[in-house]
């Protein structure tokens, strides 16, 4: 048996695998996040472990015997997180996460302090993990100074399971402390941002051993003290559970953000487009994104202003749309990063009538997270990242009507595994598998069947075609107005 723990934005997931990685149990915990500030998006570590204690004891509850047999733990994690510890391991202040944009005036500081490009492989932006530092350090100086590990949000899980303070490759890649191409810390990165190697956690690859589970915590639950692997962030996790592990078909997620996930050879970054590049979770591998941070969270922001779910919204638009919306979404409703980088981004409805009705503003949406997600396909191939086809994971991948609005609008092949759950916390739970077993090849990491193919519809792709022109002809306008400084 082996165990995945995935700590996502708002909630924490375990999944318990066989040796065939069949299903066994699952548990869920809720999270909350806190905003106490325009831009800002914080969430207290506190919580996330007795979030752990609860998925595990639900396990333990449900599963005992199979609980028991348990061999290894693999973690999974939002990605960019900064988790301040002095030095006794006390939390300094909340989490502040991937989705925090208060550091935008601290990117271009950085940006001309150290080789940020070149090294890290990504531009600098104020979803990442240095920039964050550099705000505290700015704004917070005695918190700054109390700092002896900075931790990512699934490492302080570890470090709670472990008594361990340990990093791995894919996530470490997105703090811009990690010499991608190296594999390692730089010291000239974290000289930039004020910090040193010794205040890193050692780092290990995802399919590696970080530790051991804690004696305490063994025999609490009842298990042995089993290895717990490095782990992955949360998008080459769901990567190993796809088995997206070579060149060729990638994924894509349509999660509360939106990512486009493509596996790389080598180290192949290109900046100018924001495409992400990282390192794997197993050794020498990379892989690229886009990314965008509103994807089925503008489903949301719709549905809590109209006070509609999310699925009766969704009820509105056809399983198959013959013509696009009369209105035009920007689903910048946090900023966003690839193409654009821009924290300050807005989002916008356009072209909208006194005919236009909930429908109309429902399929908008969607189209409006599809064409972000074009605008990732673009930036990947104009990175010489050729990418034809993507399995399609993530919740807002059951709507029939959103991907066969997205195919049209990416010009992907969309891949409909068959049932199963192939996110992060299955992907974990494999490199639980793979830190126990040694084993990193497709028999571990191996692709699920498609159940089916969403291909584009030529005439509503040529009429997409069309509207992505209104779509990328209108942020210059909308950031022009500045209507967020008035």
């Amino acid at each position: 048996m082996y165990l995945g723990l995935d700590l996502g934005t708002s909630g924490i997931k375990a999944m318990l695998v066989d040796d065939r990685f069949a299903t066994v149990g699952v548990a869920h915990a809720p999270l909350t996040v806190s905003r106490p500030h325009p831009g800002w998006s914080e969430q207290d570590p506190a919580d996330w472990l007795a979030g752990a204690d609860q998925v595990i004891a639900a396990l333990l509850r449900d599963h005992p015997a199979e609980m028991a047999m348990l061999q290894a733990i693999g973690l999974s994690g939002h990605m960019h997180g900064a988790v301040l510890l002095d030095a006794q391991d006390r939390v300094l202040r909340p989490c502040i996460l991937w989705n925090d944009g208060r550091s935008g005036p601290q990117c271009a500081e950085l940006t001309g302090r150290a080789d940020f490009h070149g090294i890290a492989g990504n531009l600098v932006m104020a979803g990442f993990t240095a920039p964050k530092l550099r705000w505290v350090a700015q704004n917070e100086p005695q918190t700054f100074d109390a700092v002896a590990k900075v931790l990512l949000p699934k490492d302080y899980l570890r470090l709670w399971l472990t008594g361990e303070h340990v990093a791995e490759m894919s996530d470490a890649a997105g703090t811009l402390w990690l010499d991608v191409a190296r594999r390692d810390w730089s010291d000239e990165l974290l000289a930039a941002t004020g910090l040193t190697r010794d205040q890193m956690p050692r780092l290990v690859e995802g399919s590696d051993v970080s530790g051991h589970l804690r004696a305490d915590l063994a025999a609490r639950w009842g298990i042995a003290a089993v290895p717990v692997a490095g782990g992955g962030g949360d998008n080459a996790a769901t990567a190993c559970g796809m088995g997206v592990m070579t060149p060729g078909t990638g994924f894509l997620s349509l999660g509360t953000s939106g990512v486009l996930f493509a596996t790389t050879a080598s180290y192949a970054p290109n900046t100018g487009d924001a495409v992400h590049t990282f390192c794997h979770a197993v050794p020498e591998t990379w892989h690229q994104m886009g990314v965008f941070l509103s994807a089925t969270d503008s489903m949301t922001w719709l549905s809590e202003i109209t006070g509609k779910t999310v699925p009766e919204l969704a009820a509105l638009v056809p399983d198959r749309v013959t013509a696009p919306s009369p209105a035009l979404f920007l689903p910048y409703l946090s900023g966003e990063r690839t193409p654009l980088n821009d924290p300050d981004a807005t989002g916008a409805f356009l072209g909208l009538q006194r005919a236009s009705g909930l429908a109309d503003l429902s399929q908008a949406v969607m189209e409006g997270v599809a064409l972000a997600f074009a605008d990732s396909v673009i930036a990947l191939r104009k990175a010489g990242t050729v990418i034809e086809s993507a399995y399609a994971v993530g919740g807002g991948a059951r709507s029939r009507a959103w991907l066969h609005i997205m195919a049209s609008a990416t010009g992907l092949v969309l891949l409909e595994p068959e049932d199963g759950d192939f996110g992060a916390a299955f992907g974990a739970a494999k490199l639980g598998a793979a830190c126990a077993t040694g084993d990193i090849s497709d028999r571990v990491f191996t692709r699920p069947a498609v159940r089916a193919e969403v291909v584009p519809d030529a005439e509503l792709a040529e009429r997409y075609a069309k509207k992505y022109e209104a779509y990328h002809a209108a942020y210059p306008h909308l950031r022009d107005l500045g209507l967020n400084r008035i």
